[in-house]
């Protein structure tokens, strides 16, 4: 059965000219985006968080307790934890609490001194072979494959052997070995970024390279730069507590995680706390980072944005 179209059956569509205007997703920025993913990811809030707080206590929590970690109480040395001492003491009376908080301080700024030398070192370098090309790229990167035969444990004890021991020794020595991989990755960036158009238009307006690279290669590349400098800082914290818990690292009285850990070490069958407190220290503060880590990989990816 046909029906003969006639103008009664059709009629004009309503149109809601302010819900056409309204706006069903308003747009985000590269960074909001980021955020936005990073919040949905738990282990990397929970990465996030423990940052926060681990950070915290160490600067704060000093400052509030009333021992200080140079105080010796002899008749009170390798006491357990109580409601006096949180933590226990260690083995001349001294708040392990204290200690361990103030370590903290000197482990946290290790990683992340370590991972603003890399940056500076790595990815200027990276992005300057990537840049240049040819044979300057060429002899460049054989520099970094030599550099790379030699293992990054032994390199540093090395350095650190011919430096001395020391807080400032251990920042040159960890800042001149986790360099590499940064100068791998942003090199890399940079060899797909130079052939964009937005590279090209600014050659054409007159840009030299020093600008193409600090305004326009090394901002595009922003992204896995911050994921490798996260995921290095747990690694440099990691070899500092190593290096002074071999007594390469700093010197008493000064006191980081590592060498906490070598002074329980020496007590654990006796006095357990010593070495757990500071090996917590270390385990959780490093899981932390390598949650947030790998929560930044995904989030700042732009594949993955929608």
């Amino acid at each position: 059965m046909s029906i003969t179209p006639t103008p009664e059956i059709f009629q004009p569509a309503l149109r809601d000219l302010a819900q056409a205007e309204a706006i069903a997703r308003p747009s985000t920025t590269y960074w909001q985006d980021a955020w936005r993913r990073l919040r949905k990811n738990r282990m990397a809030m929970f990465g996030l968080i423990t940052i926060m707080l681990v950070t915290t206590i160490c600067f704060v929590g000093p400052l509030l307790s009333p021992y200080n970690s140079s105080d010796q109480i002899l008749e009170k040395h390798d006491q357990p934890p109580s409601r006096e001492y949180w933590l226990g003491t260690d083995g001349v009376g001294r708040d392990l609490l204290v200690r361990v908080m103030e370590g903290g301080r000197i482990s946290l700024a290790v990683g992340v001194v370590s991972g603003l030398i890399q940056f500076l070192l790595g990815a200027i370098y990276g992005a300057v072979a990537g840049l240049a090309g040819g044979r300057i790229d060429n002899l460049m990167m054989r520099i970094v494959d030599i550099l790379d035969t030699i293992p990054l444990m032994i390199y540093v004890i090395l350095l650190m052997v011919i430096l001395g021991p020391g807080l400032m020794n251990i920042f040159i020595a960890l800042g001149l070995v986790y360099w590499q991989t940064m100068a791998r990755i942003v090199r890399a960036q940079v060899l797909s970024l130079k052939e964009q158009e937005f590279v090209l238009a600014a050659r054409v307006l007159g840009a030299n390279r020093w600008r193409i690279l600090t305004r326009h290669l090394i901002p595009n590349a922003i992204g896995p730069i911050i994921v490798t400098m996260t995921l290095s800082i747990p690694a440099a914290i990691f070899t500092e507590s190593f290096l002074s818990f071999i007594g390469l690292g700093v010197s008493a009285p000064t006191a980081s995680w590592g060498t906490l850990a070598s002074d329980g070490v020496q007590a654990l069958r006796s006095y357990p706390w010593q070495l757990f407190f500071p090996a917590g220290a270390i385990s959780l503060t490093m899981l932390a980072f390598n949650f947030l880590g790998d929560g930044l990989r995904d989030a700042l990816d732009p594949r993955l944005r929608r």
